[in-house]
């Protein structure tokens, strides 16, 4: 996912190679406005900064696309579009609203609201009764999340929904645990979560260092498809066996899982326990 220069961590660049996948696929998690304009449009000038400041203030409510229709004709025959900019909402894979022309900011409100309720009909639960909801549904969770932090943006729920984003191996985690200030109670706990794409990263060439490597790249596989006990026993035992694997990476990767995972999940107080008992 492209990020546009200089725009907030809700804002990407769109083209016909990553459209499938940034907006498509990524529709199924959260609505996504597609922005079809051209350096051209001056009044593509005039709506642009509008939807942009928008997406930055519902922080991560939507998600704008833009798409600029001189590079990335195919998008625009898709949609059937006559005249720029024109503005799609895509919501579970379909097209579900959509406005033609710069509206003023008022409108442009008055048709988010229009169309995001739909999106988001199932009514955002406290974000303390969504621990269920992680388990069983991490995605529509993640969601729900997003709804609340539109409403409430506190560093507690931009933890809670980062720590969630991660464990998807979401790009986005970062930036929106990055925004948590230092000196916030979520700060320390943010900071021990931002090592954990480090893992994924690591785990890409690790297969083939014997069998520590390729415990440790299993390990990986397993966190990102969801199998955190899988993945947490892999990491231990690496640490059991050889703290000299990659300058003791098993434990520093288990550590980095168990922070994602949250104090209140009840793998991570399993899973310290043992690496305690193992250390001291």
């Amino acid at each position: 996912m492209q990020q546009t220069a200089g725009a907030p961590a809700y804002v990407i660049d769109v083209n016909t190679e990553n459209f499938q996948r940034d907006v498509v696929e990524r529709s199924r998690q959260q609505p996504v406005v597609v922005d079809l304009w051209a350096p051209w449009c001056q009044p593509c000038r005039t709506l642009g900064p509008i939807l942009e400041r928008l997406a930055a203030e519902a922080r991560g409510a939507w998600l704008l696309a833009k798409v600029n229709v001189d590079q990335n004709p195919q998008i625009s025959q898709m949609f059937g579009v006559q005249g720029i900019p024109a503005v799609k909402a895509v919501w579970q894979e379909r097209l579900v609203d959509e406005f033609t022309g710069a509206l003023p900011e008022s409108q442009v409100r008055a048709w988010l609201k229009r169309f995001l309720p739909a999106a988001t009909a199932a009514p955002a639960a406290p974000a303390e009764d969504l621990a269920a909801l992680e388990a069983s549904d991490p995605r529509e969770a993640a969601a729900r999340y997003r709804v609340l932090l539109a409403e409430q943006p506190t560093d507690e729920l931009r933890l809670a929904l980062g720590r969630l984003l991660l464990l998807q191996g979401s790009d986005e985690a970062l930036a929106l645990l990055g925004e948590i200030a230092p000196g916030s109670p979520a700060h320390s706990r943010a900071q021990g979560m931002l090592s954990f794409p480090e893992f994924f990263l690591a785990a890409t060439d690790a297969a083939a260092e014997g069998p520590s490597g390729a415990a440790y790249a299993q390990a990986a596989a397993d966190a990102r498809a969801g199998r955190h006990a899988e993945a947490a026993q892999a990491l231990l035992g690496i640490v059991a066996r050889d703290r000299g694997f990659r300058a003791d990476a098993g434990r520093k990767a288990l550590l980095a899982l168990l922070a994602t995972l949250g104090d209140e999940n009840p793998l991570a107080s399993e899973y310290r326990r043992k690496l305690s008992a193992l250390l001291f």
